[in-house]
């Protein structure tokens, strides 16, 4: 580098330095001017009765009524207003620097949790200015903790008991909880979080809650009745508990902690790229993600997955005995109510039955189970092409361009993210895998864990209106043992129509 050259960049480092430090010293002259606009305002009652950021303290207890303005006078009973209850001031975003702003270290891929720390993301008071995460716990359900606070059904200072909540099952520490690069998408000690921070909790006040949840329960569906009568499942008394097909099962509820940089990397794309597209997309409801670039985990409101571990949990990770695992993505219409347009709730079953056949042979069978309904496009999305597809000839040869009409793409369930579940049940092989995903397989694959054989749905178990669909992703690269179509074979699969009964 030629020394002019060399000059040049120094004199600009040192300015980015200086603007550095400017934007710091700012930030705290304006957080001290806030709060002395804030005190003077409250003491000369510049925050008027009626004003919802008013503090809670100062609100009367007993509301006054008006019988003309409460509506007493037509006739409609008006419910008194609920107390606010934040105080005056909103802190709509804060800034690496800033007075007061103090983060708990988080070093993300550190096996030893201690050394890791904790997860903070809650805006509690004594826990707002020590957040090392944006967002809130809860995923999307955050939107009704929201709600049940406005409304005053829940205090803002709640804090959770968690007696007796601890793990129904011991589950890790693995290798894989210590790499940062296998774990992107979740917390590995999200389901320690009470007990392996409990001195931040019970000496600093701060508010720490677990992102993974271990319990026992029964499963009973009523396909599986007809599994054990066909001879298909055996009652073993541990795994398949009786005549009626009941099935013992661990299930594992994991919410979604995305540690951005390796988010990024996963999509090949920069993290600058992805929090401004997480920032402008989403309505501008994280600020954060643009001004604390110190911040690295963002807990996005999205919905999360189950784990359904079938026989000994330990035999999981045990590369010595036989996994089958089925990775299933949401779908309310077949797998609840049992809609016969898609393979969803079929291969369910079957993936479930087969598990639970692996189990009983000494090995282990799982099923994960992601909310992410009609490919992470939604319900909504999901039924407008379903009309679109019901209107027109509903052929297999235009099965993707029906939703890629409406949505602009044809799948955003974007499979990156979802071997992160694989690597924290330990596990590093899978021996039978219940999918045709091409998808599912290949970011298996791709994050180092072999995939011996793939089992397709058995075409017994396919509904006739179903076709359409399947059909038309094997042709788009689903896996099959059986026949592949031509592009002018697939036009003469067609899905029942509206009024069609006999189809």
């Amino acid at each position: 580098m030629a020394s002019g050259d060399r000059e040049l960049l120094e004199a600009l480092v040192r300015s980015v330095g200086e603007i550095q430090k400017a934007v710091g010293t700012l930030s705290n002259e304006v957080h001290t001017i806030n709060e002395r606009v804030n005190t003077l305002s409250e003491s000369t009652g510049l925050v008027e009765e009626s004003s919802p950021f008013k503090k809670q303290d100062d609100v009367p207890t007993t509301p006054s009524v008006n019988p003309t303005s409460s509506g007493l006078a037509s006739g409609v009973v008006s419910a008194p207003a609920r107390k606010p209850v934040n105080s005056s001031r909103i802190i709509l975003t804060t800034y690496p620097g800033q007075h007061g702003i103090e983060p708990v270290p988080m070093n993300w891929g550190e096996y030893d949790p201690a050394k890791r720390g904790p997860v903070v993301v809650s805006r509690a008071a004594g826990t707002v200015k020590k957040r090392n995460a944006i967002g809130a716990h809860g995923g999307s359900y955050s939107i009704y903790h929201a709600l049940a606070i406005a409304s005053g059904e829940l205090n803002l200072d709640h804090k959770p008991d968690f007696t007796n909540t601890q793990p129904a099952v011991d589950f890790g520490p693995f290798p894989q909880w210590g790499d940062k690069k296998k774990i992107v998408s979740m917390d590995p000690y999200g389901h320690l979080a009470p007990w392996l921070y409990g001195d931040y909790i019970n000496k600093e006040s701060m508010d720490i809650r677990p992102t993974i949840a271990i319990t026992k329960a029964h499963m009973r569906l009523p396909e599986l009745e007809n599994s054990v009568k066909e001879g298909r499942l055996k009652v073993d008394g541990k795994i398949c508990l009786n005549e009626d097909g009941e099935l013992a099962v661990t299930k594992v509820a994991v919410e979604p902690v995305w540690y951005l940089p390796g988010v990024a990397e996963r999509f090949g794309i920069d993290e600058g790229t992805l929090r401004r597209a997480l920032f402008e997309v989403s309505g501008g409801s994280f600020p954060e993600l643009i001004t604390r670039g110190d911040i690295k985990l963002f807990l996005p409101p999205i919905g999360g997955l189950t784990v359904y571990i079938f026989g000994d949990v330990s035999k999981v990770s045990d590369a010595n005995v036989k996994l089958a695992l089925r990775i299933h993505d949401e779908c309310n219409g077949s797998d609840v109510f049992g809609s016969d347009i898609c393979t969803c709730r079929p291969y369910l079953i079957f993936g479930i039955e087969e598990a639970v056949k692996e189990a009983q042979n000494g090995g282990s069978g799982v099923v994960i189970y992601f909310r992410k309904e009609g490919r992470a496009l939604g319900e909504v999305t999901k039924y407008l092409v379903y009309n679109a597809r019901k209107r027109g000839e509903d052929k297999a040869s235009e099965y993707f361009k029906r939703t890629e009409g409406i949505a602009g793409v044809k799948d955003m369930r974007f499979q990156a993210l979802m071997p992160d579940i694989l690597h924290w049940l330990g596990i590093t092989k899978i021996d039978r895998m219940l999918s045709m995903s091409n998808m599912k397989h290949d970011a298996i694959v791709e994050q180092g864990i072999p995939i011996h054989e793939r089992v397709p749905i058995p075409d017994n178990l396919i509904p006739a209106d179903s076709r359409v669909e399947i059909d038309a992703k094997i042709h788009a690269g689903y896996f099959t043992t059986g026949k592949v179509m031509t592009k002018e074979e697939l036009d003469s699969v067609k899905g029942r129509g509206w009024e069609d009964v006999l189809h």
